[in-house]
């Protein structure tokens, strides 16, 4: 399969319809850290602050200009693409009907409501998107309405390529690497499509999250498959199964050019991202710019390109950012300590503590023996080097603990 370049500028230059080509920003921040010149492509910045408009916007218009008189347009979704067709079909006033799952939080219901207005209908069914996306498909049936896919058809990949068509126009010059994130892989399909033809030099990095890495398992398997098990935390790339349409895009990936990334460790990137530069990015969104420490020996003195794919981050997650970044970084750490029963022993446990140690939770779980009580508890500090210290000091005293920082199923029940 092969995109056409006069078909991605011509797809661009519609886009200006409804809305300017997002910024494409040098940053001195990481340009200095990694001595590079690193250069951002804010798709946190289209008017849904995902690049995923531009798909849906290409979609939708192919599909009219074939036959004017569809008027009815359906998807699946509970995040961004959902948004990218509400606005779409309030830009061509025309119906859409948007199926998400019960289970998706009201601020992005609201979103897409407000995107959409009076021409797009939100339908809440399924607990699960599989459940959501039959609901989708079976209307689609039943009406003789259009499906728009999030990223396995050639049209939304033809609007993903006008990432790279602007991007390249923007710099005015063929980078030395361009880093992607990868869900299903439309994204990546698009802006390797047009770029590997127009610019062949161009050096690429996929990016994928580590609980849904589908295009490392399709390349291994040489084809699409379906992964067991997804983290969903990277909400906009955990996608459990490569797209047909974008494998036959990216089949000619090599594995190393495939990057992982910890979930936790993207959740500090988006914090540094905040803090420093007042970027606000969904975890998909820093995906690209997470990876830059593990290409630091490769991007020396080259221009790099990084893609933030979407910054529909809801504040309320930002606790658990936080929390799942203190702990990736080594400043926070949960134990279960075997608290002995007799006067004085948490006076003398909490003078264990250091200077920058600071109780976050504290919690007895039972009393596992007459003389002793499990407790759970969360310790925050400054520096990663404080724990070793401390729980020397705990072993010395002759404390019993267990560490269950890394514990998922643990963590999962008691944290």
């Amino acid at each position: 399969m092969t995109l056409s370049v006069p078909s991605a500028r011509e797809a661009t230059a519609a886009l200006r319809d409804l809305f300017d080509p997002t910024p494409l920003q040098r940053n001195d921040h990481l340009s200095d850290r990694f001595g590079a010149d690193i250069w951002l492509k804010r798709e946190d910045l289209t008017p849904v602050r995902s690049y995923k408009l531009r798909g849906a916007f290409t979609a939708m218009r192919k599909v009219r200009a074939a036959n004017p008189a569809a008027d009815h347009f359906v998807c699946a979704s509970a995040g961004n693409h959902a948004q990218g067709v509400a606005y779409a079909c309030r830009h061509f006033g025309v119906r859409g009907t948007v199926f998400m799952p019960v289970t998706t939080p009201q601020q992005k219901i609201d979103k897409t409501r407000s995107f959409g207005g009076r021409f797009v209908e939100i339908v809440l069914t399924g607990d699960y998107f599989d459940q959501t996306l039959a609901a989708a498909q079976a209307m689609c049936a039943a009406e003789g309405a259009q499906f728009l896919s999030p990223f396995d058809d050639p049209d939304v990949i033809l609007g993903q390529a006008s990432v790279g068509v602007e991007l390249l126009d923007q710099l005015g010059r063929a980078p030395d690497l361009v880093i992607l994130p990868v869900g299903g892989g439309g994204l990546a399909s698009g802006v390797t499509g047009y770029l590997r033809q127009v610019a062949p030099g161009v050096d690429f990095r996929f990016v994928e999250p580590l609980g849904g890495a589908s295009l490392q398992a399709a390349l291994r398997a040489g084809g699409p498959v379906t992964l067991p098990r997804v983290n969903s935390f990277v909400d906009g790339a955990a996608v459990a199964r490569l797209g047909a349409c974008t494998y036959a895009m990216l089949d000619w990936v090599d594995e190393p050019r495939v990057l992982l990334a910890p979930e936790d460790r993207i959740c500090v990137t988006m914090l540094q991202m905040l803090n420093v530069e007042g970027i606000v990015l969904e975890p998909a969104g820093a995906l690209s710019v997470d990876v830059l420490p593990d290409l630091a020996d490769q991007i020396t003195g080259r221009t790099v390109v990084c893609v933030t794919s979407g910054g529909n981050f809801d504040f309320e997650r930002l606790p658990e950012v936080k929390e799942r970044a203190q702990r990736y970084s080594g400043l926070k750490k949960y134990f279960i300590l075997r608290m002995p029963q007799r006067p004085g022993a948490l006076r003398e446990f909490l003078s264990m503590l250091g200077p920058q140690d600071d109780i976050a939770r504290f919690e007895y779980l039972k009393k596992s023996a007459r003389n002793f009580g499990s407790v759970l508890i969360g310790i925050e500090t400054k520096e990663a080097a404080a724990f070793p210290a401390l729980f020397a000091r705990m072993e010395a005293a002759g404390f019993v603990f267990r560490d269950i920082t890394g514990d998922e199923t643990l963590a999962e029940f008691l944290i």
